[in-house]
């Protein structure tokens, strides 16, 4: 996966929520507007090529007011589909970008 490929999916309205990650970015308090926005100006921070549910990755990226935000995301049905969105934490990270 590549990030301009995910943001086109973003940009053409092409994408969706699991339940999990619709469910998790309520928990953090965050919009689907913060979420695209994070995306449009993120970039790929892990990519996870071997999968069981198939290739997907990490993004990270900010809102447009400086949130940070972590995003799980694949491909399904042509579709990109989230797995889990996120404000990544102490213990499980160390910094935006770094695991603890």
């Amino acid at each position: 996966m590549i990030i301009e490929t995910i943001q086109q999916y973003i940009k053409s309205e092409n994408y969706y929520f699991s339940q999990h990650s619709d469910d998790e970015r309520k928990n953090d308090n965050l919009t689907i507007k913060e979420v695209e926005e994070a995306i449009l100006n993120g970039k790929i921070l892990e990519s996870y090529k071997n999968d069981k549910r198939g290739e997907s990755c990490l993004v990270v990226g900010f809102t447009n007011l400086g949130k940070p935000i972590h995003i799980v995301c694949g491909t399904k049905n042509k579709n990109l589909v989230f797995i889990t969105i996120y404000i990544p934490t102490p213990p499980k990270f160390i910094n935006l970008y770094e695991r603890g």
